[in-house]
């Protein structure tokens, strides 16, 4: 029997504790993360084991090539070629160029698709001007003799350096988990459908409004809809995140996810699909899933510009060196641009410091996941947070305890019988307060949830309800309300309050510090929950927190994001699976280590340890791993920017064309300084 603690003023525990129908939010405001499926379209049709295997097979068929063949036309002193060498590297590159190249084909036609040719398209225009170029080489010089240099050596580098780049991304895609999965492995695959006396089989795509399914205990429900038939206890923790069961019975309402405890129901079914509490939560992920991966990287923009400058000048080649010194002449120099455009030092440059970065995190317990989130630590504003067990310990203990013209340890007792199923930390703080008073145990029976307000049940024939404030204005139930910080329950024996309790929380000893830092920084803490404005205002100003939101309902949640993030970059604190659509909506955001799966698959990051000053450490991290980024692009760029108008010859009047030697030396220096600045990156 589950129970949402609005009882205690404490509309929800803001995170795990929330109860609502997610179908109605706006979806103006539910944008939201998790997988980021970037410009690289095509990598997120392709499992890792796909990729690790045209990793390993482009790898190995690289060796032999760059044994064989001469690196721009330079011996190096391990080449060894031999009678018929060109013929060999033909035929490696060619079995090289089908098994890996595949990949950047998909992604270069995803950005074509989109008219954002990025970091694929540059990719594959250098995979194939080198690859074609170096075919029509061999053939020249071996059959022809006239001597064409090849480019297979910067083919296969090529190769193998993108797809151990594009592995390295894609392998922090797949550890970031996704939470569109985490939710559909809360429903059935099948459904129990009553047709007339018997019972079908079907899958649950194919159900529809009014059916009638029969539930059977430790099943979860297939949709959401209404008891008709049976009595059962159901854990409805994916809405309330209490392990507590809720009695349904004939009119009772159930949500799609939930599971059904110990008993058999039949429902007729309300709203399925895309229309039901998981489908509406589950369209709201993909939403901002995608909004978050269309955002444009700082990589794939510089890459765009010097995909567009390298056939620029390429075909600017051609024009001009054709009238001047021939065809032949004009296609080599053409295609010598194309080549030093291939972007070997480009395409490492933010992969690696990627990688560097969340194996420094992970070491201090942040477990990053979507790494073009962390661009917005450069630029953040807004901190959201929620105060129980974020700010707070959530460890509660009774402040205060009252009755009237009842005896005191009797009503207790029957509290503590109330909340005796739920494993709540106010619940559990009232049952432990009621064994440390040596209070009567009492068992109740019939108990019941009172969705959003508290919960009820009988004991001795006698209807007892635990409520708050809220439940007993609604039913014009007098009563004189308790004056004092924290979450306030009223005890009720049939309708007359005969008892009430406050209970409290206490800071985190890190909380002051976060808060002060966060100001420090030029970061606005905002502080969001579900208690009520009494104890949300006492904490807040412990901390100096000027920016408050009291008794927030899940709905509110993230209209509160969206409305934060038309002032500047905002970052939200959360943990619960209501929690998801605000988690992935804001720009950054960051998982409690205790939270859901949801929770977790729906952030940008995880934090394990429970200490909050690793969430300014995780934010200087990722600013600096911002700063390496950039810092490795221009070094990866600077090369292309250099050599790319070398090569076309713009310097030809004073006698200057770019050396193939010398240009091969600064694009190997290129991808080895990005390299190194990877890994001077620091915690």
């Amino acid at each position: 029997m589950t129970m949402n603690y609005d009882h205690m003023n404490m509309t929800n525990k803001d995170t795990s504790h929330e109860h609502h129908d997610m179908s109605s939010m706006n979806h103006d405001h539910m944008d939201m993360s998790s997988h980021e499926h970037t410009s690289h379209a095509g990598m997120d049709s392709m499992n890792m084991s796909d990729m690790k295997r045209r990793f390993w097979w482009a790898f190995f068929l690289m060796i032999p090539i760059i044994i064989i063949t001469p690196f721009m036309g330079i011996y190096l002193p391990f080449t060894f070629t031999f009678p018929g060498s060109s013929w060999v590297s033909a035929l490696l590159s060619t079995l090289l160029y089908f098994i890996g190249s595949k990949p950047f084909w998909d992604g270069a036609r995803a950005e074509f698709r989109t008219k954002k040719p990025a970091m694929m398209s540059l990719i594959t225009v250098g995979l194939n001007v080198t690859f074609w170029y170096s075919i029509y080489a061999v053939l020249s010089t071996q059959l022809f003799h006239v001597h064409v240099m090849d480019f297979f050596w910067e083919f296969a580098t090529l190769n193998v350096i993108m797809l151990l780049g594009h592995r390295i991304e894609m392998s922090v895609t797949m550890q970031a988990g996704d939470a569109t999965a985490k939710l559909r492995e809360l429903m059935p695959n099948i459904a129990h459908v009553k047709h007339d006396d018997m019972l079908m089989d079907m899958p649950i795509d194919t159900l529809k409004s009014d059916m009638i399914v029969r539930v059977l205990a430790g099943e979860s429900f297939p949709a959401d809809g209404t008891v008709v038939e049976g009595v059962s206890q159901v854990d409805e923790s994916l809405m309330t995140g209490e392990s507590r069961l809720v009695e349904k019975k004939m009119g009772s309402q159930v949500v799609g996810g939930t599971i059904n405890g110990n008993g058999t129901l039949d429902v007729k079914l309300t709203t399925v699909g895309e229309d039901s509490f998981i489908g509406q939560l589950k369209e709201t992920l993909l939403s901002s899933q995608d909004k978050k991966s269309r955002a444009e990287t700082l990589a794939d923009k510089v890459a765009s510009w010097l995909f567009w400058v390298a056939l620029l000048f390429a075909i600017g080649s051609l024009l001009i060196w054709t009238p001047l010194r021939g065809l032949g002449f004009a296609i080599n120099i053409a295609a010598t641009v194309l080549v030093i455009a291939c972007p070997h030092a480009l395409g490492l440059a933010v992969p690696l410091v990627i990688n560097r970065t969340k194996a420094i995190a992970a070491k201090e317990g942040i477990l990053i996941k979507n790494r073009k989130a962390l661009v917005a630590a450069n630029h953040l504003k807004f901190a959201l947070m929620d105060k129980t067990g974020t700010l707070t310990t959530g460890k509660f203990t009774v402040q205060r305890f009252s009755v009237y013209d009842f005896d005191q340890s009797k009503a207790l007792g029957i509290m503590s019988a109330l909340d005796q199923q739920s494993t709540h930390p106010l619940a559990q703080s009232i049952v432990n307060y009621a064994k440390e008073k040596h209070a009567p145990k009492i068992q109740a029976s019939h108990v019941e949830n009172i969705a959003g307000y508290g919960v009820r049940g009988k004991i001795d024939d006698q209807l007892y309800t635990l409520a708050s404030a809220k439940y007993l204005k609604q039913n014009h139930i007098t009563f004189t309300p308790l004056q004092t910080e924290g979450s306030i329950s009223y005890l009720l024996e049939e309708g007359r309050v005969i008892a009430v309790i406050a209970q409290g929380d206490h800071l985190k000893e890190s909380a002051s510090a976060f808060i002060r830092t966060l100001l420090n920084q030029g970061i606005t803490p905002v502080m969001i929950t579900g208690d009520n404005e009494l104890a949300a205002n006492q904490i807040a100003d412990e901390l100096k927190i000027t920016d408050i939101h009291a008794q927030v309902s899940p709905q509110d949640k993230i209209k509160l994001v969206s409305k934060y993030q038309q002032h500047g970059m905002t970052m939200m604190i959360g943990d619960g699976i209501n929690d998801a659509p605000a988690l992935a909506q804001a720009n950054l955001s960051i998982a409690i280590g205790v939270g859901t799966e949801v929770a977790h698959a729906s952030a940008d990051a995880i934090l394990i340890a429970d200490q909050l000053s690793k969430i300014i450490d995780f934010i200087n991290l990722a600013k600096r791993s911002n700063t390496k980024q950039v810092q490795n692009l221009w070094w990866g760029a600077s090369y292309n920017i250099i050599a790319i108008p070398l090569a076309a010859g713009v310097l030809a009047f004073a006698g200057i064309m770019l050396n193939p030697m010398i240009a091969a030396l600064i694009m190997s220096l290129s991808t080895i300084i990005v390299a190194v600045n990877a890994l001077l990156l620091k915690y």
